[in-house]
């Protein structure tokens, strides 16, 4: 049954797509509908994490799903994915324009038409502007509700809904116009991140950043001397759910990113979940020799959270044992970087957005320029990627080193300077961001 469905979701694509394009096509809109679970299975992980009473948590994933598909539709697709305008952003008004093409009252550009820069003149893979769009609204979405994390009950969703649209407009989609999109000026300069260590982890730590400052600054005009804690109050049921949801949902977040049902595919699904394994055991490990107690499922959860995070900007890089490397180093990674973040007393982060999303993201990324070899960059795309460090790339490997550092550098300063402006300029219309949670 499932066959013959999808046999005639294949034919039913317009003729002027070519098969290998049709098969390419199906594969990254089943993608896509993982990647849009992990946005709602984000709602979950913070109920497992934090309690039931969290449950507004739910409501939440799901407004911020339902934004991403509307204000990307309209024009968040276009000033990311579009021809760029001097490599900064997207042209708003590219065909098939606002709105996905408006009332047109033909479907074909929408359907029938490859979009520009999955052609043969750049990544070659076939993708109709439809089935781009949803891929890369998925991605938007899980996005903001990875920064979501830290808002926890202390901001009023109002301003939340604000920040949103601002951040489907333009924060999300600067990062991604200039290094996903082939005109964008750090993909000219060799910026690679395969699937969103930076763009989408990285980042949505630097705007999690900035709304905690928000949030910091307008307790301290309360008179608070420390930001009231959240405490975790795991809930094993809701938390197994969501690490298998968010686990499963991977499997497009990564694979998909190839953009083709080839068989870097394959070993992208392999080095994905290698590495969320490895880690999972380096940190149940770690986390041991820590606090010498029997493992729980909280630390089993973190680690394949940051082996899964470590490993998305590279996944479609480097070898199945390169992956198992650089899983069993996120232990120790996360355990430290949760030591320490959790000293600080201007923000509480329960749910992990910053020892996690963001310490993992940039490792990932930094990890480019040591362990990528060049042959699976190559299946998966990034012809013009080098060897890494640890397999003989050189001065070429350093160089690339040297981008990646500096992409991280412009995207990170952007996002949270952006991020920072707009929750500043939305707290003064709605007269302060924070809830009543006195």
């Amino acid at each position: 049954m499932l066959g013959m469905l999808a046999l005639s979701i294949v034919s039913s694509i317009p003729s002027a797509i070519p098969v290998s394009a049709a098969t390419n096509n199906l594969w990254v809109i089943v993608a896509a509908l993982l990647v849009f679970t992990m946005t709602i299975s984000v709602g979950l992980l913070e109920i497992g994490e934090l309690g039931e009473k969290f449950s507004n948590s739910l409501a939440k994933t799901v407004v911020i799903t339902v934004i991403a598909i509307v204000v990307m539709a309209l024009v968040g697709f276009n000033t990311a994915f579009a021809p760029t305008i001097n490599g900064i952003i997207g042209n708003p008004l590219y065909l098939p324009g606002l709105a996905l093409g408006s009332f047109s009252s033909n479907p074909t550009s929408l359907l029938g038409n490859v979009w520009w820069s999955m052609t043969s003149t750049y990544f070659g893979t076939g993708l109709t502007t439809g089935t781009y769009f949803l891929f890369e609204a998925a991605f938007a979405s899980v996005t903001l509700a990875l920064v979501g994390v830290i808002v926890l009950k202390k901001m009023k969703f109002s301003a939340f809904i604000a920040f949103a649209i601002i951040y489907f407009i333009l924060i999300w989609n600067l990062p991604a116009a200039w290094i996903w999109n082939p005109t964008g000026w750090l993909f000219k300069m060799g910026m690679s991140d395969f699937a969103g260590g930076l763009i989408v982890h990285g980042a949505a730590g630097a705007a999690g950043l900035a709304l905690v400052y928000r949030i910091w600054v307008e307790e301290r005009k309360r008179g608070l001397k420390k930001s009231p804690t959240v405490s975790i109050n795991v809930s094993k049921g809701w938390l197994t759910l969501s690490i298998l949801l968010l686990w499963v949902g991977w499997f497009g977040f990564n694979p998909g990113s190839v953009l083709a049902f080839n068989s870097e595919a394959t070993v992208v699904v392999l080095t994905t979940f290698l590495a969320a394994s490895a880690a999972a055991l380096s940190t149940i490990f770690f986390k041991y020799l820590q606090i010498k107690r029997d493992p729980e499922i909280l630390w089993a959860a973190n680690g394949i959270l940051m082996g899964l995070i470590i490993i998305t900007p590279l996944a479609g890089f480097v070898s199945p044992l390169s992956a198992i490397i650089l899983g069993l180093l996120g232990g120790p990674i996360y355990v430290y970087a949760e030591k320490v973040l959790g000293k600080a007393r201007w923000f509480t982060d329960p749910v992990g957005l910053f020892p996690g999303h963001l310490v993992g993201g940039l490792f990932g990324v930094i990890m480019i320029a040591f362990f990528t070899q060049s042959a699976f960059a190559a299946a998966s795309g990034n012809l013009v990627l080098p060897n890494g460090l640890l397999f003989g790339g050189g001065a070429a490997a350093l160089a690339q080193l040297g981008i990646e550092l500096f992409g991280i550098l412009v995207v990170m300063t952007t996002v949270f300077l952006l991020s920072y402006i707009s929750i500043s300029a939305i707290s003064k219309v709605t007269k302060g961001i924070l809830t009543d949670y006195r």
